[in-house]
Order: structure tokens, then sequence, then C-alpha cells
């Protein structure tokens, strides 16, 4: 399930649906980060524009992180040792989510690999994109600095 990019400004906000998070990292659940700006992203070890999106992830997550942002990575492989590899190839400092039974995707209606959806300090969901390009990286910066900069 692979798709071009496609970038959208949500113009009914609703509220992200909530999932838990159980990491390393961070646990709880989307809910709880009210109050920061979460970029969700779903990904699966075979999709090859996800090999570029982790690279950008881990400097935003870096760069913003001080400011509120807060990266969600969702693995969707039904094989655990195949999202493994993965991070071994492309490795990530954001939490990694595990969804192997698509659940939490279902929750989200994905349409294409990888996904992502920006959602603001609220927990509305304000851009969504399907696919990664590198020449739209500029843009997606700008959507995550443009809520950081938000009043909640």
């Amino acid at each position: 399930m692979l798709t071009t990019d496609s970038a959208h400004a949500v113009t009914e906000l609703k509220p992200a649906t909530n999932f838990t998070i159980n990491t390393p990292q961070l646990t709880g659940t989307l809910q709880d980060l009210q109050g920061k700006v979460v970029y969700v992203d779903f990904w699966a070890s075979w999709c090859k524009p996800c090999r570029k999106s982790f690279p950008w992830m881990n400097a935003m997550q870096q760069k913003h992180a001080d400011a509120g942002l807060q990266i969600l990575a969702i693995n969707l492989d039904v094989e655990p040792e195949l999202a493994a590899t993965f991070l071994t190839k492309v490795p990530a400092i954001m939490p990694i989510i595990y969804d192997p039974q698509g659940l939490i995707a279902s929750a989200y209606a994905l349409v294409g690999m990888p996904s992502s959806y920006l959602i603001d300090k609220k927990g509305q969901i304000r851009f969504t994109h399907q696919g990664f390009f590198s020449a739209k990286q500029q843009q997606y910066e700008q959507e995550i600095t443009y809520l950081l900069a938000e009043m909640e």
C-alpha cells in the first residue's frame, strides 16, 4: 500500500483517536500528550519511503523536542523481527509503538504508507500526509513550527 505524497490541512477539526503508548521512552496514552504537538507516523519495514522519513523524523524530534514536539512512529509489521531488522539499518530516536493487528491504523483509516497525522496541542488533527518526499521536508517542518507557535 504505497501512495504518492498528498498533504492536507484538515478543514473540519476532529480529535485524534486515543491509543496506548507503551515504549521504553514513553508510556501513557496519546491523550496524555495534550499540550504538545504530536506527529504520528505509520510505517512498515517494507515501505521504501519510510526509509527516507526516519532520518528526517529523528532530526525533527531532536530539533523541536524542547519546544514541545513529540514524534510517535507506529509500526504495522505482523512479524516483530521485520521491524527490528529495519530499525538496525534505519535507527529511530522517537518512541516506536507496535500495532501488528492494525487496530490503531484502522482507527485512523489509513489509505497508504507512510501516513502521518500532525496533532495540535489540543489533541486535534490539523494536517495529514500520505507518502513522504524529501522535497517537501521544509513544508512538513513549517507545519510543525506553526503548531508549536500556536497559543493553547
